[in-house]
């Protein structure tokens, strides 16, 4: 697939084939991806906690929420839920560049679960308080972001802003979650 396509393609996903699970095995070649990337002064100070499909999952999945742009839905359904998570976790004291180190490394399992038509929703919308607990946080770590993963069960789609300009995601009657983009003209400043 072009890099581009794969780009486009790589939406939040937030519905997915709980009948088709995503095991640790996959969630391991998620990491690994991850780890390959570069990390800010290459310090490589992320760590994972991956929970494939099983109690812990059930018990992480109450524990986030989902698409607040979408007042009138409650989140993903029985059926529909990830088969699968992966928590970030970075040091308390993590310094200036920590964010950086998340932001790549969860762009690469964004991008890597689109190479394989899984979808795969970043949540910073997290009861980190219970969610430590229930995954063992360690000593001196904090989860920086939880990911969600499974199977696509929802077709996302790039659009063009609407004329009041709003970049609030929507989806239509059938379902399909547009996510709208500013033009490129709109972005570059200056070209020298």
């Amino acid at each position: 697939m072009d890099f581009k396509a794969l780009v486009t393609s790589a939406r939040s996903c937030r519905r997915f084939y709980e009948e088709k699970p995503l095991s640790i095995d996959d969630l391991e070649w998620l990491v690994d991806c991850a780890r390959l990337a570069p990390s800010a002064r290459n310090a490589q100070i992320l760590r994972y906690v991956l929970v494939g499909p099983g109690q812990t999952c059930q018990e992480l999945f109450p524990l986030t929420r989902w698409a607040g742009a979408l007042k009138d839905w409650g989140g993903p359904f029985p059926g529909e839920r990830p088969t699968g998570f992966i928590a970030i976790m970075v040091p308390q004291e993590g310094g200036e560049l920590v964010s950086y180190d998340v932001g790549i490394a969860g762009q690469t399992i964004q991008l890597a679960a689109t190479s394989r038509g899984w979808g795969c929703c970043f949540i910073y919308a997290v009861d980190r308080e219970k969610a430590s607990v229930l995954l063992q946080v360690p000593d001196g770590m904090k989860i920086a972001v939880v990911m969600g993963l499974g199977v696509a069960k929802e077709e996302r789609a790039v659009t063009t802003l609407p004329a009041d300009g709003s970049t609030a995601y929507w989806r239509d009657a059938q379902g399909v979650h547009y996510v709208p983009k500013r033009p490129l003209s709109e972005l570059i400043l200056a070209r020298y």
